[in-house]
């Protein structure tokens, strides 16, 4: 199993990222991600593997990827559809630097999800802005 990260540009926070994919959701009864480059490790990927969203500087959240094909844009032009599960599993936050594109992520190298490793209660109520300063200091 692979998993990709990606930048959630323009995205502050995980509320932001779910309610754009919401609204993206409704308007077009599907969620997925246009790449211009097609991922050569596509089926591992999409054997079990997440994207995993760095938002304001953190890998903060994944999401499944369910399957990825080509596509078109509107121009024309071809590209990949990552196609992703609306649900958003928060992870225990890593400090992650900018990058362009998409980069594979090795399935021991990805962050746990927090609910796994802390129990599903103990941070869901923390404001994102808390948790985020709480990652920046290596706390969480």
């Amino acid at each position: 199993m692979l998993h990709m990260m990606k930048l959630a540009v323009g995205i502050h926070d995980v509320a932001q990222l779910r309610e754009v994919q919401a609204n993206r959701l409704a308007r077009e009864g599907r969620l997925r991600h246009l790449t211009r480059s097609f991922p050569r490790s596509a089926a591992d990927i999409i054997d079990g593997g997440s994207m995993y969203w760095v938002i304001a500087g953190a890998m903060v959240v994944r999401q499944r990827i369910c399957d990825i094909v080509a596509a078109r844009y509107e121009d024309g032009s071809t590209c990949a559809a990552i196609h992703l599960d609306p649900d958003l599993v928060a992870v225990a936050g890593r400090p992650t630097r900018p990058f362009q594109g998409w980069r594979y992520l090795a399935a021991d190298a990805a962050p746990p999800d927090i609910a796994a490793s802390r129990g599903a209660d103990t941070l869901d109520d923390l404001p994102e802005a808390l948790r985020r300063d709480l990652r920046e200091l290596g706390l969480l």
